[in-house]
């Protein structure tokens, strides 16, 4: 499905040569004619038809997973994904999807790649979105100096340029910076370049400021953007910044910079303050009863006619195929995220809910879910080519439900925490009657209860559990999560890995938090795979991905200094896998 305008496409080349030049290469004197197919933005409808293709085309899912502990490299050693499954320690000698995928695991700057999938095709790609949105601003600026009243169209259109540069950036800072954590702490870490004009020259030198600074200019454009923002422009605004994407952007951006009051008040805004009205409007898992195919589930969960997806970006990406080398979601990894028994899920019920959901795999070769799942564009089909499009569904009712549940707990409303995320689980139960009758009726599924939140994550050798969140002081010293809060965090935790699975949220998710986790390396050796053990700290300087090698040569500050990290508390931080004898044996 391609949604980008003819217009949107010239004036995007504009965008391409002149950013391009001056953040990854030195100046080209071919800057100095104007390109045969300039577009003058001259009307309003050429303003929102621009406007509506303004949107990253490249896929951070793949990139950031990889970086994350979602990921597990089947040549290393490892256990079986069932736990029923002979416990036998495996290992393969598969090929990785392209050397960029190595870089990345090992947590090493990418240098082989540009691609969609990659650090640098995101850097590129979001570099340009900001160059089209600052068009977009610069000819309203121009229509209204000439007399053009401001309708409610412009209006709307200057309100999603604006979130749109919010988010861009939001994104650069989120990957290629370290984490928030507090004002005065942040102003040590380097920031992005916060682009807030059109580039015409390559003369101009930018700086990355610091992240304070950035999440500061995020915030100013966030909040002029939410004043006016409206679906007057489109017929199908699921695809661009609507009025309730909008809101929970800002929920997103606000819990990032620990504003939980604004949070609250901003994910209210979506979700209303009665969960019990919310049930309905959650993803609708029974027709994917009826499919059987990748294009099949990728269509239903990426249809903007539901409710739960409030924003869809199409991007350009292979995350699916590049899942089934390598690096992928198996062994202790998958049994982390979903394959495992609770109570919610009795007697492996959990197997019949990773297919009722759509999730591909095996038990030896990892999962890859159906909400990733490619749309293919063909454009020759005679000769089998075309493009590999992947829908992100960036902003939905069930993630802004747990971006509020996480909120209230930093507020301390434990009860409003435990309706959330009991609201959160029954949504993820939300099948047909058929499936009910299997899973639900049986009792092989039970809905999550305020008593169960406490018998089970409160212990912290359950998966994704924690016997305390004292490591949050390492990113805020004033950031306390008390005793009784702490299996509320842990059940967060536990459900924002599952909700997020193959997003790259995960990623941002171990930042901010200041998680420790580690990566297990297979070498071949000539007596067999030795697993290395590659751990990443709390500040680690690797958990700010590096920026293109070309940025760098052209004199942009780099993401990573050569500096040592500090010490730091690194309390009841855990490996990848749960405590278990198993998991003790491979990853001590």
């Amino acid at each position: 499905m391609m949604k980008k305008a003819y217009i949107y496409n010239k004036v995007k080349k504009i965008g391409f040569l002149s950013l391009s030049s001056l953040l990854f290469v030195s100046c080209n004197d071919f800057l100095d004619k104007e390109p045969d197919d300039r577009v003058e933005l001259s009307t309003e409808n050429q303003i929102i038809m621009l406007l509506s293709g303004s949107y990253p085309d490249s896929n951070y899912g793949w990139f950031c997973e990889l970086s994350s502990d979602n990921i597990m490299d089947l040549n290393a050693e490892h256990y079986p994904i069932a736990s029923d499954a002979e416990q036998k320690l495996t290992h393969y000698n598969l090929a990785s999807s392209g050397r960029q995928d190595d870089e990345l695991y090992r947590f090493e700057p990418v240098k082989s790649s540009t691609s969609s999938d990659t650090p640098g095709g995101m850097w590129t790609s979001t570099y340009l979105t900001i160059n089209s949105v600052n068009e977009v601003l610069q000819a309203i600026d121009e229509l209204v100096s000439k007399g053009q009243p401001m309708s409610a169209k412009l209006q709307a259109a200057r309100s999603e340029a604006l979130l749109i540069r919010a988010y861009c950036h939001f994104m650069l800072v989120n990957i290629f910076s370290q984490a928030y954590k507090t004002d005065e702490l942040s102003k040590q870490d380097i920031g992005i370049p916060y682009i807030t004009s059109v580039i015409n020259t390559v003369d101009d030198k930018y700086s990355r400021g610091n992240v304070t600074d950035t999440y500061k200019k995020i915030i100013e454009d966030m909040e002029e953007g939410l004043k006016y923002i409206s679906n007057i422009n489109y017929e199908k605004p699921k695809w661009h910044f609507n009025e309730e994407a909008a809101h929970a952007f800002a929920a997103r951006v606000y819990l990032f910079t620990h504003q939980w009051s604004k949070a609250v008040e901003q994910a209210n805004m979506v979700l209303g303050t009665d969960n019990a009205q919310l049930v309905p409007k959650f993803f609708d898992y029974a027709p994917l009863d009826d499919c059987s195919y990748l294009s099949d589930f990728a269509t239903v969960w990426q249809t903007p006619y539901d409710f739960n997806n409030l924003m869809l970006i199409d991007t350009y990406s292979t995350i699916f195929r590049k899942s089934r080398y390598r690096y992928e979601q198996g062994g202790l990894v998958a049994r982390e995220i979903y394959y495992h028994n609770t109570p919610m899920w009795r007697n492996w019920a959990a197997n019949a809910t990773i297919w009722v959901m759509g999730l591909f795999g095996s038990r030896d070769y990892g999962f890859a879910p159906g909400w990733i799942g490619e749309q293919f564009q063909y454009t020759d089909k005679v000769a089998g080519i075309g493009y590999a499009h992947t829908i992100r569904r960036e902003f939905t009712l069930m993630e802004l439900l747990l971006e509020r549940a996480e909120a209230k707990i930093n507020l301390g409303d434990l009860a409003g925490a435990s309706d959330d995320l009991c609201t959160y689980h029954l949504s993820t139960m939300n099948f047909s009657e058929k499936t009910k009758t299997t899973l639900v009726a049986n009792g092989k599924m039970t809905p999550m209860t305020d008593a169960l939140i406490h018998s089970y994550f409160g212990v912290a050798t359950n998966y994704n559990c924690f016997e305390n969140w004292d490591f949050l002081k390492n990113m805020d010293p004033n950031w306390n999560i008390p005793a009784e809060a702490v299996p509320y965090m842990n059940c967060l935790n536990y459900w924002r890995r599952f909700e997020t699975n193959f997003t790259g949220k995960r990623f941002f998710d171990l930042k901010r938090w200041g998680m420790e986790y580690y990566h297990v390396y297979g070498n071949n050796t000539s007596t067999g795979v030795q697993n290395d053990t590659i751990r990443m700290t709390w500040n680690d300087p690797r958990r700010a991905l590096e920026i293109p090698q070309d940025a760098i040569a052209a004199g942009m500050e780099p993401s990573q200094p050569t500096s040592k990290t500090t010490s730091g508390s690194t309390s009841n931080i855990k490996p990848f896998s749960a405590t278990t004898d198993l998991s003790e044996l491979l990853y001590k």
